[in-house]
């Protein structure tokens, strides 16, 4: 697997849990990593350059674009240009399952406020950059609850279908530009921020039955898709949606 030498890499929502191990997985790949959040990303940061890996981090609304242009600013400032986008911000662990009716409206928009604006802003302001560069390699964050109608999250799982049809229109509009955007679908992973949820231990029985390899899912099994859809070996793919999820979906 190539690494990931000299590129300056985004990850969006790595304070803690599953942002933060793409994070440090990408940074030992040789990347320079930028993390942002709404909570501050300070201890991961200190955590990646203890290790010897280059990083930088600040607070960030990625709903505010005015907020992700600074901090792509800021970034490319200090780091260089950005060459590599992971859209892993979303609103998903503070969720409780619950029928679509009774969902307000408020919260419906609230979640696509987060998971679809949210990645539309940062892709936009990563692309002029990237552009410039001839180069780029966007991975955005779905979910498998897309491909089997996940009863209880209509608002979470239609945002992560509107990530994947936006995934193949940018890929459509800046392939000529040499960029690459790619999507890449978990299952339900036993993230920092899942463990303490009262439906964690139901779902994920359920869950690990469906899959081919019957097990939990842990954040660190995500690593290498994510390292690959990065990386100069996943050059000629755009426009893709991978999942990662142990067999329970066959896309």
């Amino acid at each position: 697997m190539s690494r990931l030498f000299d590129r300056t890499i985004i990850i969006t929502g790595s304070a803690q849990g599953i942002g933060a191990v793409y994070a440090k997985a990408i940074a030992a790949q040789g990347a320079r990593v930028a993390l942002c959040d709404v909570a501050a990303p300070d201890a991961c940061v200190a955590e990646i350059r203890a290790a010897g890996h280059e990083a930088m981090g600040a607070i960030c609304d990625i709903t505010d674009a005015a907020a992700v242009a600074d901090f792509v600013a800021e970034v490319t400032a200090q780091f260089g240009e950005v060459t590599g986008l992971v859209n892993n911000a979303a609103m998903f662990a503070s969720l409780r399952p619950k029928p679509f009716e009774q969902i307000t409206s408020e919260e419906f928009d609230r979640v696509l406020q987060v998971n679809v604006r949210g990645t539309f802003e940062c892709i936009r302001a990563v692309m002029p950059g990237m552009r410039a560069a001839g180069y780029g390699k966007i991975v955005n964050i779905a979910s498998g609850t897309l491909f089997k109608g996940t009863p209880g999250l209509l608002h979470y799982t239609a945002s992560k279908g509107a990530v994947i049809a936006l995934t193949r229109v940018v890929a459509r509009e800046a392939g000529a530009a040499g960029i690459r955007v790619n999507c890449l679908t978990p299952g339900f992973t036993l993230s920092e921020g899942i463990m303490d949820a009262a439906e964690t231990e139901a779902i994920n029985q359920m869950t690990v039955a469906s899959r081919c390899l019957p097990r939990d899912q842990m954040p660190d099994d995500l690593n290498g898709a994510v390292i690959f859809l990065l990386s100069q070996d996943s050059d000629f793919m755009t426009g893709q949606t991978i999942v990662v999820d142990g067999g329970s979906v066959m896309n």
